[in-house]
């Protein structure tokens, strides 16, 4: 892994603070899988809530913003750096958590790389 932010939008994403990224369909490495449910901009704690559809069963998957390599605004498409098995895998996101919690966030962080601080 690099050692640039899990919780992080990159500088090359194309990210703009403020675009409304819901219904953004989301692209993996290897193939689509989903569309965004929601996301967040929180400094330091940024991510995306993606419903999977049909892909694995209706669930949800939370991903930090830092595994996005790339929003493509003009096509509503957010691209990732990570492939279909590799969400597929993550820890369960429950919509009854709470979300900010870093102790919640830190499963997160230490499946897709590193640690939320």
């Amino acid at each position: 892994m690099n050692d640039v932010d899990i919780w992080g939008y990159h500088p090359s994403t194309g990210h703009r603070r403020g675009t409304d990224l819901i219904g953004y369909r989301v692209e993996a490495v290897d193939g689509s899988i989903g569309k965004i449910d929601r996301h967040t901009e929180d400094v330091g704690s940024s991510y995306l809530v993606v419903d999977t559809g049909v892909w694995i069963f209706g669930r949800k998957v939370l991903l930090p913003a830092g595994t996005v390599e790339r929003i493509d605004t003009a096509e509503r498409k957010v691209h990732l750096d990570r492939t279909k098995d590799q969400i597929e895998r993550a820890p369960a996101y429950d919509e009854g958590e709470r979300v900010g919690d870093p102790e919640y966030l830190e499963r997160f962080g230490l499946y897709y790389g590193k640690p939320h601080m």
